[in-house]
Parts: C-alpha cells; structure tokens; sequence
C-alpha cells in the first residue's frame, strides 16, 4: 500500500515538472520528461526508503542506495519513457498536455519498478539467507 502511496507522489512530481516545463517555459515534452522522471524517482527513493521499506535496509550509504535506486528503474523507466512516446505519437493533445503520456507511462513501469525495488534495492541481508537454496 505505501509503495502505491509512493507511486502517487512520484506521479505527482513527475507530471507537475514535465507539464510546468512544457506549458510554462515552451520545453521539449522528450527532454522535460527525462528530467520530471529523475525528479519523480529521487522523490520516490526517498518515500521508500523512509516509510514503504524502513528498516529494510541492504546498503547503508544513503548515496550509494540512491544510485542502485536509479539504475533498478532504469527498467521501469524505459516501459515508462516507451509508452510516454507513444502516446504522444497517437494523441496530438497530449505535446500540449504531457501528463496524459505520463499517466499511461507510469502505469506500464510501476510492476517492474515495485518488483526491482523490493527484491533488489530494499531487501534485507538477511532475505538472502533465509531463502531456500537454487
């Protein structure tokens, strides 16, 4: 459920910051949203790593965290970015009001986003040993 709530604020940032820097500075929507993602993803580590998975922590270095954070969405990103580009290749409308490709794009990345981050980026050292050998 907090993962859902982090979901939410990330879509929060991104979509304000790729429409803002579309609609208020004539930005290009492609370029305005790699920058709303990197924003929208920090945001989201930050929720997660406080509340969603608290405690749950393999790596102690914030920074460190962070980066793994931003690779492991790299996967998301690009379902995200994929689909972003294809609605505004399919709806004209949306070059002008970008949140619409933002909304499809963060539904088709966030499954592989939650799984990357809890089996990956949030898992405890101990997850690794308590499961059952391959």
């Amino acid at each position: 459920m907090l993962f859902l709530v982090s979901g939410v604020l990330g879509f929060i940032v991104d979509a304000s910051i790729v429409q803002a820097l579309v609609g208020l500075f004539g930005a290009n929507p492609y370029a305005a949203r790699v920058v709303s993602f990197l924003c929208a993803a920090s945001s989201t580590w930050a929720f997660n790593r406080h509340y969603t998975f608290a405690g749950k922590r393999r790596y102690a270095d914030a920074r460190g965290e962070l980066a793994r954070y931003l690779v492991a969405m790299v996967g998301g990103f690009v379902l995200n970015y994929g689909t972003f580009v294809a609605v505004l290749a399919l709806m004209p409308l949306a070059h002008r009001w970008p949140v619409i490709g933002v909304a499809a794009g963060s539904l088709a990345g966030a499954v592989l986003n939650f799984l990357t981050s809890k089996f990956w980026i949030f898992r405890s050292p101990s997850d690794s040993t308590t499961r059952p050998p391959a």
